[in-house]
């Protein structure tokens, strides 16, 4: 696989279709923290390549990149995006990335808007939210912290970079062969399982020798003020059982313009626990059909936004649909008796409205 020497880094990258001439458009792809390249390139790109070029890279200290002494900062991590852009010839692409990923290209965003044509956001967090007070708390944090409390891990979820800490333990963990309890497992995916140890020893490295740690923790520059210029299209998922939903719900006031998507009852790496639901949620955001969707609102309920999610969904093999009044109707043995379950229910609620 090819590197790319980017501001005295070799960055390791893979580009589909190199050299082919066609009409598709770029399409990069950016992982968060304790990954690599890896984390979208069994799933994502196969649903993505008919539609696009793809770049994926492995961050600054990850994967097969070098692991330089310093360099870590989002500012200096979106140098190194827009080096190995620059490296490749991409004028302007189009950008998934995920939690750390996402706040490497909003950084890039910010300085240079002409090379985004659109950014998906899955579950990103910012500094500018995790030192907001804030009166909406993660609810799924408490049940979390019983947990963390109940296996003696001296951790806060209230810490606002207690993801990245819980990342570190859960390395120690997993290369003492210790068990990682499911509930904390969504949280650390890339570091769990039995053929992780790979992983888990490469992150525990890069936070032992290099400035990351400080670095990574630090703030990334990313005020409500340089996130509202922001014109180009957005899509941002986040899930039930994210710290990063925090950053969600600020976003909304931020961006009018763009979309909001729930990932019911996932943890922060649901683009590998719910990879199907991320990928038909791109599909759908990038043929526009989001957009064309309006806001269906009760009488009498005012303007305000919230995170959307389709009615009708997969769980577990069964099928249901949700109502305002029930997250949960079903199950059902197929979508199509979902749905029909679902039209009548609204028959119902409009007749009696009107009644």
């Amino acid at each position: 696989m090819p590197f790319a020497t980017v501001n005295g880094n070799r960055i390791h990258y893979l580009r589909t279709d190199m050299g082919a001439e066609d009409d598709r458009e770029e399409l990069v792809m950016v992982h968060g923290l304790a990954t690599s390249l890896a984390f979208w390139y069994l799933q994502y790109v196969p649903a993505f390549q008919d539609r696009f070029r793809i770049t994926l890279y492995d961050l600054r200290g990850h994967g097969r990149s070098d692991m330089t002494p310093e360099g870590y900062t989002p500012a200096a991590l979106a140098d190194d995006l827009a080096g190995l852009l620059d490296h490749l010839g991409i004028t302007s692409a189009h950008f998934l990335a995920h939690s750390f990923g996402g706040v490497i290209t909003m950084n890039l965003a910010s300085r240079q808007p002409e090379r985004v044509r659109s950014l998906v956001l899955a579950d990103t967090h910012i500094s500018a939210v995790r030192h907001v007070e804030t009166p909406q708390e993660w609810r799924h944090g408490e049940a979390l912290q019983r947990i963390v409390d109940r296996h003696g891990l001296d951790l806060s979820t209230r810490d606002p970079y207690f993801g990245y800490k819980l990342l570190t333990r859960v390395a120690h963990w997993q290369l003492n062969g210790l068990t990682v309890p499911a509930e904390l497992a969504q949280l650390a995916g890339p570091l769990v399982g039995q053929r992780n140890n790979r992983a888990a020893q490469h992150w525990l490295h890069l936070m032992q020798s290099t400035g990351a740690e400080a670095e990574l923790m630090g703030d990334d520059g990313l005020t409500p003020e340089r996130l509202r210029l922001f014109d180009f299209a957005i899509m941002a998922m986040y899930a039930d059982h994210s710290q990063a939903r925090l950053t969600g719900a600020e976003l909304l006031d931020l961006w009018p313009h763009a979309v909001f998507r729930r990932v019911r009852d996932a943890g922060h790496f649901f683009p590998t626990s719910k990879p199907e639901e991320v990928i038909s949620g791109c599909q759908r955001f990038w043929d526009g059909e989001f957009g064309a969707d309006p806001l269906r609102r009760r009488a009498g309920e005012g303007q305000q936004r919230h995170f959307r999610s389709d009615r009708v969904y997969q769980d577990g093999g069964q099928w249901y649909f949700s109502t305002r009044e029930d997250a949960r109707v079903g199950p059902f043995p197929d979508g199509d008796k979902a749905q029909a379950s679902l039209g009548r229910y609204l028959r119902h609620v409009t007749a009696a409205a009107a009644a």
